[in-house]
């Protein structure tokens, strides 16, 4: 008897894995004496690929057939969403069983048709359903495409579309068309907004902030549900600023009606606050004096947390310049009356001191050059202006995008850290071109190449050809600004140049060297010392009188061939936060000629240009751009100044008045020629609105200026001026500027096209 219970327990744990695979799942099992896998087949698929299917199988042959392995198989399956039905049967064999996996496949989408529609179109429609012809289709996704295309109706304030999905299912070739039928109705917009609550201040002033605004005349009455929760905040921001530090929003509720929503907001107003004091406790490092200045307030004036905010954040700038980097800062208010004061706890906790400087992101910029823009160092305590200084200079290179970020690692239990300074290279090489229209010379243009990051090492090459209906100009420049990994600039530059000028065409070909040094008694300045040599040759134009050529210019065409030899000297500093669009800082540059003289060559003359740019930010990243810039030539040794080195104003360019062609500005002789003035000076001013930071920028722009032969003939009331508006663009060319100027004088408009900036 015992035997017999034996093996009656052994087959019992045989048979009870197969037993519970045939209660659990769809599988049919006949005459199974085991559940040993012998074979297995796939059956259903048309489209999918057997080696896919039985890739997911986890089971196989030679394995014991388990629910929990049938079980996995059909999941896989599901998983692949392209099948309607999965069952798993089985057949018994003498030795074991024959597994047949039964598959039938989701229909595929012919095609897509959609009905109804007219404020969307089907190509917006077909986008947000994510489902394209070819792909496999599931009736349980229909609820999904339906509230996908609601949800934009609704944006839309189309609250009341109706859509419903016809599928067509051709059986035989198990291909199904889909027909999305919509009836958009009428459009829902808001017809009433009405606040509860308000006491102090009115509806009228409190709707007047929002963005969302019930329909009118002039008013669309749209319903943006992300508008109206900023609105909801701003009216907050406008109780706080107005001294309702407790003004929160209770609740508010959105009524859909057929005719439209009424919106109902429900708020607590409190009690308007003036500003008391400011104490502070636990500083050590600044006194309260020191701290208390950071707050404007007046005397009883109406709290504003807006503003208390942003002063509260120059005192956290303060511990942060200090390297007080772990430094909480904790206000707390405390009403008294009808003012509210705030006691300040400070815990100072240990100072930042930099152990390391790691740069990340620059793969193709050495990490040298980087590290020569550092205005900060391994040993120097965290200081947050230097860090930003220092990202300024390294984005000033013109190597990396403008999404340069600082992060840091703490290392040690004294808060030491390990700045790291995060940065994208940018393309630093480009080839451009452009032609622009011209009143002057008609069609201009440039084409050219340049590098300004050879091998990573800063090192810039460029080789441009300007033309035009008067001018052409082929320069190429080499510089080095680390001269064998000094602080000494290195460079020069050959070119070719034809101009023509009212009476004469002057032709100019030659090259020049330069040394520079920064200055180390001001900050951010240097000294650039170059030697140019060049010839030139006059020539008069075709057409012109005999009489309207000088005798000066008839001296220099008569010598064919003039040699130029001339040493100059520029003195410079520039603490421009932003090369590409500035808005704070300034730019000085004072630069002296002299050619001729011990020198040798056949001009004599000295020249000196002063120029001086503010810029100033106003609001946001607006900037208030302002530019003087002053010029003087004269010659010696009994020579006047040549023709070609006086001051010929207007257009665009470092001696451009908008408004005014190429050029055009000087004293004239008695035929109406330009004989250009030995005396220059220019005031412009921009006002520069950015719209996509550091790469898109508008801006109106006003440009008055003149030349003179003396200053004795300046009269400020007698200058050219023009005004106008443009926009710039930084593209992979450079930067590209197109302006619209008005000509104050003769009540003319004139466009202007330029490739880099005046500014």
């Amino acid at each position: 008897m015992k035997r017999f219970w034996q093996k009656a327990i052994i087959a019992w744990i045989i048979l009870l894995p197969l037993l519970l695979s045939a209660q659990d799942n769809p599988v049919s099992l006949n005459d199974i004496t085991s559940s040993l896998i012998l074979e297995i087949n796939i059956e259903g698929n048309n489209r999918i690929q057997e080696e896919l299917i039985r890739s997911l199988l986890a089971f196989d042959i030679g394995d014991i057939l388990t629910t929990k392995e049938s079980s996995k198989t059909i999941q896989n399956l599901y998983n692949l969403e392209v099948f309607d039905d999965v069952s798993i049967s089985a057949s018994s064999q003498k030795k074991g069983i024959v597994v047949t996996v039964h598959l039938k496949e989701l229909p595929v989408i012919r095609r897509i048709k959609f009905k109804g529609n007219k404020k969307l179109s089907d190509k917006k429609l077909q986008e947000l359903i994510t489902l394209e012809t070819g792909n496999y289709y599931a009736k349980f996704r229909q609820p999904e495409i339906k509230s996908q295309i609601m949800e934009e109706y609704k944006k839309k304030n189309y609250h009341y579309a109706q859509i419903t999905i016809n599928d067509e299912l051709d059986e035989k070739n198990n291909l199904v068309d889909l027909t999305i039928n919509i009836e958009e109705g009428e459009k829902i917009v808001v017809r009433k907004i009405s606040i509860h609550g308000n006491r102090e201040i009115k509806d009228k002033k409190l709707l007047s902030r929002m963005k969302v605004k019930k329909a009118g005349f002039f008013r669309t009455g749209k319903l943006d549900e992300e508008k109206f929760q900023e609105d909801l905040n701003d009216i907050i921001s406008y109780y706080t600023r107005n001294g309702y530090i407790d003004a929160h929003i209770l609740s508010h509720e959105m009524k859909l009606t057929p005719k439209g929503f009424h919106i109902d907001i429900y708020l607590f107003e409190g009690t308007s606050y003036t500003f008391g004091d400011v104490y502070f406790t636990g500083n050590t490092v600044f006194t309260n004096e020191e701290l208390r200045a950071n707050f404007k307030f007046k005397e009883n004036a109406v709290f504003n947390k807006e503003k208390f905010d942003a002063q509260m954040g120059g005192v956290s700038s303060m511990y942060y310049e200090e390297g007080y980097i772990y430094s909480v800062i904790n206000p707390k208010q405390v009403k008294r009356g009808s003012q509210v004061d705030f006691k300040v706890s400070i815990t100072e906790n240990t100072r930042a001191k930099i152990h390391k400087i790691h740069l990340r992101g620059n793969r193709s910029t050495k990490e040298k050059v980087i590290r020569r823009q550092l205005m900060i160092a391994p040993g120097d305590y965290f200081q947050q202006s230097r860090v930003r200084a220092t990202l300024s200079n390294i984005y000033n290179t013109g190597f990396f995008e403008p999404d340069l970020y600082p992060d840091y690692q703490v290392i040690n239990r004294n808060g030491d850290i390990d700045l790291v300074i995060n940065m994208n290279d940018k393309i630093s090489g480009s080839a451009n071109g452009g032609i622009a229209l011209n009143s002057q010379d008609g069609i201009v243009g440039q084409l050219g190449i340049s590098h300004n990051n050879i091998l990573g090492n800063s090192w810039q090459i460029s080789l441009a050809w300007e033309f035009g209906g008067s001018s052409q100009n082929l320069d190429l420049s080499f510089t080095n600004p680390y001269f064998l990994d000094s602080n000494v600039l290195t460079g020069f530059n050959a070119y070719f140049t034809t101009r023509e000028y009212d009476t004469y065409k002057l032709r100019k070909q030659g090259g020049s060297i330069k040394v520079g040094l920064p200055l180390s008694i001001v900050n951010r300045s240097k000294a650039t010392l170059g030697y140019a040599y060049y010839v030139k040759k006059y020539r008069i134009l075709d057409g012109t009188d005999e009489d309207e050529v000088s005798t000066e210019l008839q001296k220099l065409v008569d010598k064919n061939w003039v040699q130029n030899s001339s040493l100059s000297l520029t003195l410079s500093r520039d603490n421009r936060d932003n090369i590409y669009f500035p808005t704070t800082g300034s730019q000085f540059v004072l630069y002296s000629e002299v050619a001729g003289g011990i020198l040798q060559g056949d001009n004599n003359y000295f020249k000196q240009i002063f120029q001086a740019n503010w810029y100033v930010r106003t609001f946001r990243d607006f900037a208030l751009r302002a530019k003087w810039r002053f010029g003087y030539v004269t010659g010696f040794s009994g020579d006047n100044a040549p023709p070609d080195e006086r001051f010929y104003l207007g257009g665009t360019g470092a001696d451009g008045i908008r408004g005014y062609a190429n050029q055009s500005i000087g004293p004239v002789d008695e035929y109406g020629n330009n004989e250009g003035g030995d005396r220059a000076i220019i005031f412009s001013a921009e006002y520069v609105i950015p719209v996509v930071k550091d790469q898109i920028a508008f801006l109106s722009f006003f440009d008055t200026g003149d030349c003179y032969n003396n200053f004795s003939e300046f009269d400020i009331w007698e200058m050219k001026k023009g005004v106008g508006l443009g926009c710039r663009i930084f593209s992979p060319f450079g930067l590209i500027g197109f302006d619209y100027a008005y000509n104050l004088s003769n009540r003319k408009w004139e466009p202007h096209f330029q490739f880099g900036t005046t500014f």
